[in-house]
């Protein structure tokens, strides 16, 4: 059997695969003749000698510093016979070729002028390679060199060399370089290895059948990848290996495979395409056969399962869109045990959805189908499973039919089917629901004094089912006729500038005061609605909502002005503390009328205040950005929510990152919480130099180091060395010790098991 090798394009890796064909069989087409690029039209030999020159017949001979130009190349030796008739050049002694960016120095060459085919004997030469700066891949503007006892060039762009090594190291002390008795070189698309092996500091590594390697921009080759080989105190010895198939420019494909000596096997599979212009398509799969963790007594804990995901964006005719983003997992404890990340890992909502949509002159309609599945726990497995679908909604903007009357009208409208699955209920699949909510809006501007913008609206909503007292199914549809009023008060804004002509800067600053009185009716049994989204969590309120925003902006010489410093503090205050009835005491409570002010739930007891909210933005968009956030609960008298975020970086290659979370209310609604995360780091996984980063993800009430991680390279001017531990400490599911080595070829890829998709930087 013999293998197949192939270096893709820029910030892929070495790929190959198998073949069951001899090597003479697949050479030849490999190194077909190439039809050359013919010079310009009345293009010109022009030679030029130190020495003596003459004719014999003809053919031109000349000695000493001989020089031939024609049609953009150039040759120059010590020795060089031309003949007129043919065009052919027999050259002898320190011969040089140019040839816009390709360059070669030999010993003898015949090469014919007109043509652009010949032959070149103990060559080294080099090719400058188009290279643009990508993130995702060390990338270096050295050419590529290579020395050959024998080189064909067919035409412009394309050359076969003999007995060769090759690399864009340097030529002199190469760290690696490939080795192959035959190869082709098509100038800025690849290079074409038959029988080689790849070498670092002149050691064999790796023997390749046939390897190519990208020699230009936005080249593809399909292969397999090189292999991933890495170690865990979970999976054991881990050995991967995926193969990579291009078929077509708009579609390719990743078909992946790895072997854990301690769990089993697991399968990736990753599908893009861009069939139409405005079509992008794109499939994820991983899975993993688990033979299970080792008991004690009883069979094994197997934790296997799958997770897949599809995205699909297509823009249509006439203002249609289409877009699809579907994930489907099997549980929750296969996310946690197999997950590349630590992020990855601790996500416990899965969304789907799927819809059509198109504006036009103010009104929308959309079809759509949504799905939300929230896991709650493990043992026993525990999930809320929420879906619309289908659904068709259509609405409209404000709009205002009277031109001379500032009165606007709008409208929201749906009609569908939800459903509900939980531990405690299970809906029928499809559960009918419509509504319709026209509204009426009436803005009034006093001067520059103050702004009042009043709206009304009336809301009816059917759903086809419906719950009883004791919370059970009864299938008897039901119907909420709500009527809402709200007004929204602006006083003018407060602002007063301040110059620095020292230094360049304007400062503004300003306040904005505001307040919202919002009513709603007609909810008047608001339990026998299913939760199904947060439609049903709409109740009877009678509120005002008040706040100060403030902004500081910095404008410096010509630039846009930007949002240096900004701080809201808002509360509410209901004087319905219990929402029409709909607050049950002793229990979690979720409302619209809550959630609309802050994301955590706090009404366990009615409620005639909320937490005052307090938002700190400092966002310079440079070198520091930093928010905090803080709650304060009046009726509990204490701070039942700290947030903080700082992000610095203050030089170039630095950079710092923490977050802490504390979550205090209520025990019934919030019990204590408090997690912090790090990260700090200089440089990243691409750049040339020393590079390093450290972070860590701790519980502080369970004392856990959740998360840890150490990562070490250095990059040369043409590969580069990473290493890394990680550590993801899961309770039960997962305790796993990482380790990873990553080999950086410039302009070619990464081998070794640092995933793109776990990178840090």
């Amino acid at each position: 059997m013999n293998l197949f090798f192939s270096i893709p394009a820029s910030g892929q890796l070495l790929r190959f695969c198998s073949l069951f064909l001899a090597l003479p069989l697949f050479a030849a087409p490999i190194f077909s003749q190439q039809i050359p690029a013919q010079p310009p039209p009345g293009s010109i030999a022009e030679i030029t000698a130190k020495g003596a020159q003459r004719r014999v017949g003809s053919t031109y001979i000349a000695d000493d510093d001989v020089d031939i130009t024609y049609g953009g190349m150039r040759l120059r030796a010590d020795h060089v016979e031309y003949d007129d008739a043919t065009s052919q050049v027999i050259a002898r002694g320190h011969i040089i070729f140019d040839f816009e960016t390709q360059h070669l120095e030999a010993d003898e060459a015949n090469y014919n002028v007109a043509t652009g085919r010949g032959t070149f004997k103990r060559v080294r030469g080099f090719l400058k390679l188009e290279r643009r700066p990508n993130p995702r891949l060390l990338v270096s503007r050295n050419p590529l060199y290579f020395e050959a006892e024998e080189v064909d060039r067919l035409s412009e762009q394309v050359y076969v060399i003999k007995h060769s090594w090759i690399t864009i190291c340097d030529p002199q002390q190469p760290t690696w370089q490939f080795y192959a008795p035959r190869a082709k070189i098509t100038v800025q698309r690849h290079v074409a290895m038959v029988n080689s092996n790849f070498r670092l500091f002149r050691v064999p590594l790796v023997w390749l059948p046939y390897a190519t390697a990208p020699a230009g921009e936005h080249i593809r080759e399909s292969g397999f990848l090189l292999p991933l080989i890495g170690n865990s105190n979970q999976k054991g010895f881990v050995f991967g290996d995926a193969f990579y198939w291009a078929p077509r420019t708009w579609f390719d494909t990743t078909l992946g495979f790895d072997y854990f000596s301690r769990r089993g096997t697991a399968q990736r599979a990753q599908v893009r395409a861009r069939p139409f212009e405005n079509t992008t398509i794109r499939y994820d799969y991983f899975g993993v056969i688990d033979r299970g963790i080792p008991q004690a007594s009883g069979p094994p804990t197997k934790q296997g399962g799958h997770q897949q995901t599809l995205e699909v964006q297509s823009l249509w005719h006439h203002g249609w869109r289409f877009v699809a983003d579907v994930n489907q997992l099997s549980s929750l404890t296969f996310q946690l045990a197999f997950s590349d990340t630590y992020g990855d890992s601790i996500n416990s909502e899965i969304r789907s959805s799927v819809f059509l949509t198109n504006n036009f002159r103010g009104f929308s309609f959309n079809v759509a189908s949504l799905s939300d599945r929230s896991y709650l726990q493990l043992s026993p497995p525990n999930s809320v499973y929420l879906r619309s679908d289908p659904e068709a909604r259509f609405g409209s903007a404000e709009q205002a039919p009277f031109q001379m009357l500032p009165v606007y009208f709008s409208f929201e409208s749906f009609a569908g089917a939800v459903h509900r699955g939980d531990q405690f209920l299970d809906t029928p699949e499809f559960v009918a629901r419509t509504e319709f909510a026209p509204k009426v809006t009436i803005p009034f501007h006093f001067r520059e004094l103050f702004g009042l913008t009043a709206s009304a609206a009336f809301r009816t909503t059917y759903y086809g089912d419906s719950l009883n007292s004791h919370s059970i199914l009864t299938g008897d549809s039901i119907t909420r006729n709500t009527g809402e009023f709200a007004l929204e008060f602006r006083p003018a804004t407060l602002e007063r500038f301040f110059d620095r002509p020292l230094t360049h800067h304007r400062y503004k600053h300003t306040i904005e005061p505001l307040a919202t009185y919002r009513y709603v009716t007609g909810v008047h049994n608001f339990s026998d609605f299913v939760r199904f989204d947060s439609n049903a969590t709409l109740t009877d309120t009678n509120e005002i909502e008040y706040g100060v925003v403030q902004h500081l902006y910095v404008k410096s010489g010509d630039d846009q002005p930007l949002d240096f410093l900004s701080w809201r503090l808002v509360q509410k205050h209901y004087f319905d503390p219990t929402f029409g009835g709909a607050l049950v005491p002793g229990q979690r409570n979720v409302f619209e009328a809550l959630d609309s002010i802050t994301a955590f739930a706090f009404a366990t007891t009615p409620r005639n205040w909320s937490p005052v909210v307090s938002d700190l933005k400092l966002t310079p968009g440079g070198r520091y950005d930093a928010e905090q956030i803080l709650e304060y609960d009046t009726q509990l008298h204490k701070l039942t929510t700290i947030g903080t975020l700082v992000k610095l970086k203050p030089y170039r290659e630095y950079f710092f990152t923490i977050a802490h979370f504390r979550l205090q209310g209520d025990p019934i609604v919030q019990p204590l919480t408090q997690q912090i995360r790090a990260m700090l780091g200089y440089g990243s996984l691409t750049r040339k130099g020393f590079n390093a980063s450290t972070g860590l993800s701790y519980d502080i009430n369970s004392g856990t180091l959740q998360n840890q991680f150490v990562q070490l390279g250095y990059n040369g001017g043409c590969c580069g060395l990473a290493v890394e531990y990680r550590r993801i400490n899961l309770g039960t599911v997962r305790n796993e010790n990482q380790f990873r080595v990553a080999l950086i070829l410039a302009n070619l890829g990464t081998f070794g098991n640092l995933r793109r998709q776990e990178r840090i930087y």
